[in-house]
């Protein structure tokens, strides 16, 4: 747990979802409308289009959540392998330890005196979390969740993804590829604005990254579409 001596909300709270759910939803639309857009240039079939929007939803969905989870779990696994290594070495080697946290907080800028003092004092209240923290770089900020990614990242791709599916089902037949991309840009916007003010950012800088390589993703699927479909 975060502590601080006041009231202070940290963006940095959360990280433990926003980056799963930033990821998921800009996949989610981007994937499943760049697919419908290739798709629809080759043929405006409102039950192909709408097969192919449901298959892209749920298989996307499924490989975000199987993705994020068993990725998250890696690292959750390297996080306590190197803890259980910091334990071994805490109980066989106090003293080399207890050295390494001095030259730790040295280089941070300490006078040795007080380096020693302050890595005697930290190993004597918790020395596992001292050494976590300060030379492996672990906090609870940055312990990885696979649980917390793999929700985040499925719910998120599944808002991101509806959206296009929808509007097959609403949009004009005669202009579906050009209403499709509008609407997509759209809420690659929307996703940019918001996803920016969750983590604090700029918001031009998010929302332009999200909308090129959104716009990207689309062309290259409706030039392949155009390629290899039939004539319209």
């Amino acid at each position: 747990m975060h502590h601080s001596i006041h009231d202070e909300a940290h963006l940095s709270n959360r990280n433990h979802w926003l980056r799963a759910a930033v990821l998921g939803a800009n996949d989610g639309l981007i994937s499943t409308a760049s697919l419908l857009v290739g798709v629809a240039t080759a043929s405006t079939n409102s039950q192909t289009l709408l097969l192919t929007g449901m298959a892209a939803l749920t298989a996307g969905a499924l490989s975000m959540a199987a993705g994020e989870y068993i990725s998250v779990s890696s690292q959750a696994d390297t996080e306590k392998a190197d803890l259980n290594k910091e334990r071994h070495e805490l109980r066989h080697n106090a003293d080399r330890e207890l050295l390494e946290l001095t030259k730790i907080y040295e280089a941070r800028g300490l006078e040795h005196d007080l380096a020693h003092q302050v890595a005697v004092s930290l190993t004597e209240h918790n020395a596992l979390e001292a050494h976590a923290r300060d030379e492996i770089g672990l906090t609870d900020l940055s312990e990885a969740k696979p649980i917390h990614a793999s929700v985040a990242s499925v719910l998120s791709f599944v808002a991101g993804a509806i959206l296009p599916i929808i509007g097959i089902l609403l949009l004009p037949a005669e202009t579906l590829v050009w209403s499709l991309a509008a609407l997509t840009i759209v809420g690659l916007m929307l996703l940019g604005i918001v996803s920016a003010r969750l983590g604090g950012a700029p918001v031009i800088p998010a929302t332009t990254r999200v909308v090129v390589w959104g716009v990207l993703a689309m062309v290259a699927t409706s030039l392949i579409g155009r390629l290899f479909g039939v004539a319209v």
